[in-house]
């Protein structure tokens, strides 16, 4: 499991949200295969006995501005910079528990784990703002491997030999992309989808 996070201005949320499919265009924009089997409504036995294909439904376009579509993955470490930021395994109060909750679904569009969400310019903004001023030492203070491992944080990692495999290192060498990836969406006004595949 993996988490990933895009950049998107409200207008093209307001499309996502009115036509949730387009999703695919945003997080896999180099399949086109997904979104086409995303929209591509079911085929009834007549159609599977005639060998006819369903028509295809088009979709408004999603027009890109020239700082959105950055994009940035979180690979593993999701969960742990989850811990970090709210000491819960699933909770947490916002703007700190995004990751995992708040933000709007956009429709029922299972994208791995779920649907996507989206967090407008204005949230993006707030989620910033509580973030920025977070250190690499506040992380390493509120790292916990014992209760990491007792609440079942992904990827149960935390037990292992510092030395060997630094999970505090790992979850903080992303959360200081998340935070860059942040404070370019606050600085170009702009928010973003975030997704778990």
């Amino acid at each position: 499991m993996y988490t990933g996070l895009v950049t998107l201005a409200d207008e093209n949320i307001d499309q996502l949200l009115a036509y949730p499919p387009l999703i695919w265009k945003v997080i896999a924009p180099d399949d086109p295969d997904i979104f086409e089997d995303g929209i591509r409504p079911r085929r009834s036995l007549l159609d599977k006995l005639l060998g006819r294909q369903p028509e295809v439904p088009t979709l408004p376009a999603l027009t890109f501005g020239d700082a959105e579509g950055v994009s940035m993955d979180l690979d593993k470490a999701w969960h742990g910079i989850h811990y970090l930021l709210t000491g819960t395994d699933w909770g947490g109060n916002p703007p700190h528990d995004f990751i995992l909750q708040g933000g709007s679904n956009i429709g029922d569009v299972d994208v791995g784990y779920g649907p996507a969400r989206a967090f407008r310019a204005a949230e993006a903004r707030e989620i910033h703002n509580a973030l920025a001023p977070l250190s690499r030492e506040t992380l390493l203070a509120r790292y916990q491997p014992e209760r990491m491992k007792e609440l079942d944080i992904y990827p149960n990692i935390w037990d292992f030999d510092r030395k060997e495999d630094d999970a505090i290192g790992y979850c903080a060498d992303y959360f200081a992309e998340l935070q860059t990836f942040l404070q370019h969406a606050a600085a170009a006004e702009l928010g973003f989808v975030i997704h778990v595949g």
